[in-house]
């Protein structure tokens, strides 16, 4: 674990500069070789883990915080940087025939294996697929979504006043500071789309949104000679409030690494 104050001078003044979050974003996007990582995948399913490059990049960019990056691993409240003791990753899913997007919150996805993580999603993305009215957020858009205009403008503006700018929590409505965690992953190349740069969604209070785009063949110089290569693109959106380009860079950097050594998922971290 890398030793660091989150809360220095920079991070309060910048709490107070920028508004949360849009005036606030930092974007940048990398292409990864995912050739091995893909064989590696393939190699698993046919062991019987049923996983995808979204299990892989969660886990990946969940070390990635803890190991290289912890100053991504925090939120604002009041003014504040606080940090997070463990990383907790929300997965976006598709909803209600793809008419909307839903997620499932991994907790401690910076410790837990890869065997873990599929355990978590195959119990939790089906429930959100269905829109399960016991899950708090789905019922608070619901909600939301039932109040008429533009009474329901200024009900997300008090929600948020209280949630992210006093920085109290409403269990009952499942919001809060929080709430959703220190990175949301989507994955758009499952669309069709091949690179996408991110919302930061104002209730939130993400470090940042992490967007995975398609795979394509393309050539690559491997060891002096031009070969095919499975290449993915990235795109983050960054809340400029906590993290500078900096911190994008030294995670981008460590996913570029991290691919080559799949295997060590397999194990939970310590």
């Amino acid at each position: 674990m890398i030793d660091f104050n989150p809360d220095n001078h920079w991070r309060r003044v910048a709490a107070a500069i920028y508004k949360k979050p849009t005036d606030s974003k930092i974007f940048g996007s990398v292409e990864l070789d995912v050739t091995d990582l893909e064989a590696f995948i393939q190699e698993k399913r046919k062991e019987g883990l049923k996983i995808t490059l979204t299990h892989m990049f969660t886990l990946l960019v969940a070390r990635g915080l803890r190991e290289a990056v912890p100053e991504l691993n925090c939120y604002i409240r009041r003014g504040k940087p606080i940090y997070r003791p463990h990383v907790e990753a929300a997965v976006s899913v598709l909803i209600k025939n793809g008419s909307e997007m839903g997620s499932v919150k991994v907790p401690h996805a910076d410790t837990i294996s890869l065997s873990e993580l599929t355990e978590i999603l195959n119990r939790e993305v089906p429930k959100a697929r269905q829109g399960d009215e016991k899950n708090k957020t789905m019922r608070m858009k619901a909600i939301v979504a039932a109040i008429p205009w533009p009474f329901r403008s200024l009900t997300l503006r008090l929600l948020r006043f209280l949630s992210i700018d006093l920085g109290l929590s409403i269990p009952a409505l499942g919001i809060g500071p929080d709430s959703f965690g220190s990175f949301i992953l989507s994955n758009i190349g499952t669309l069709g789309l091949d690179m996408g740069y991110p919302a930061l969604l104002p209730s939130s209070n993400v470090a940042f949104v992490l967007i995975m785009g398609g795979v394509h063949e393309k050539p690559a110089v491997v060891d002096g000679q031009i070969v095919p290569r499975r290449i993915i693109s990235l795109g983050a959106a960054l809340d400029h409030r906590v993290v500078d380009a900096t911190h994008g860079g030294r995670l981008f950097l460590y996913l570029k690494q991290a691919v080559k050594t799949p295997e060590r998922l397999l194990q939970a971290a310590e």
